[in-house]
């Protein structure tokens, strides 16, 4: 792995929950520095992947990267619910054998202080498609106290949430994300091993990007798609994500929809569109959470999608 700028998260998940898919089309809906993509490529000799970012650097630096596989690699910029619907569009749906999410802000953003996603950052941006009209200055300095509450609170769960909305709005306008920073260290959650403003700035980002929007669009595309034989895998983050994820994966692998109070089953009972494989989420080893404190917090869900027939 010496070769490889950051260590993917649960590498050795991911390589081998797609390892069934032995010829096809892998969708890697979140390249960055295409860490997941090349362990993909080079386990699994028959596959092709296509690669999704909306990042002009990680794109230049994927593009380089996974060179050496030739013809087997596509890459598209966009937003990757977007771009997939395209995919599937062009190939087919029976083409498609693995998609993979890896959801939240990269390594590759974190480390551009440039970028605002650092708490040292001299600037307040936050944008993963640089292009994308709305940044955090904007939501920062011109959002209502209330507005800005409802963000930290749903996005953030922020236990204090009207407090630091106050102190944001009271001491504006802001233009560094390490000044943002420093404001609310005062009044943010302690006690995780994170910094104290984690959370608030977890929150500005997730506005920002619409992740969680983002992230339930993919999942209505592959829920249209209805792939024949494929791998659905997400890691999520945090606890908004991951929820996002569990409970559309249980809804996928329910065979009666009935409504519950039905006094019996007149659906067919025949709905379930795969299963989660397994059922709780796959957690970091302990070699890679002391080499990756990244992966900490890293939780990958797996749904075998299973629509022939349909």
């Amino acid at each position: 792995m010496q070769n490889i700028p950051h260590i993917p998260v649960l590498y050795r998940e991911v390589t081998e929950a797609f390892s069934g898919c032995e010829a096809g089309i892998v969708v890697d809906c979140t390249m960055g520095y295409g860490g997941h993509s090349s362990l993909l490529l080079e386990a699994n000799p028959n596959l092709r992947l296509v690669g999704i970012d909306q990042d002009e650097t990680a794109i230049r630096f994927s593009t380089e990267r996974l060179a050496p596989f030739g013809e087997r690699v596509e890459i598209r910029k966009g937003r990757f619910s977007a771009v997939l619907e395209t995919i599937v569009r062009d190939y087919g749906a029976e083409q498609i054998r693995g998609v993979l999410a890896d959801i939240g802000v990269s390594s590759l953003q974190l480390d551009e202080k440039d970028r605002g996603f650092s708490f040292e950052s001299e600037t307040l941006d936050m944008r993963m498609d640089p292009s994308a009209p709305l940044d955090a200055a904007t939501v920062v300095n011109t959002y209502a106290e209330a507005e800005l509450e409802r963000i930290l609170r749903d996005y953030g769960e922020v236990p204090n949430a009207r407090k630091i909305a106050q102190v944001i709005a009271s001491q504006r306008p802001f233009t560094s994300a390490k000044a943002l920073a420093e404001a609310v260290r005062p009044y943010a959650p302690r006690g995780k091993k994170i910094h104290p403003a984690t959370l608030v700035m977890q929150a500005i980002r997730i506005e920002v990007n619409d992740e969680l929007g983002e992230l339930n669009r993919l999942l209505d595309v592959c829920e249209r798609a209805c792939f024949p034989d494929a791998v659905i895998g997400i890691i999520s983050f945090h606890s908004l994500e991951d929820r996002i994820v569990k409970q559309r994966f249980a809804q996928w692998s329910r065979n009666c929809i009935c409504p519950s109070d039905a006094m019996r089953c007149t659906c067919g009972n025949d709905h379930a569109i795969g299963r989660p494989r397994p059922k709780k989420p796959i957690t970091a080893q302990a070699d890679e959470l002391k080499e990756n404190p990244r992966s900490r917090s890293a939780k990958l869900r797996l749904f075998e999608m299973n629509c022939h027939g349909r």
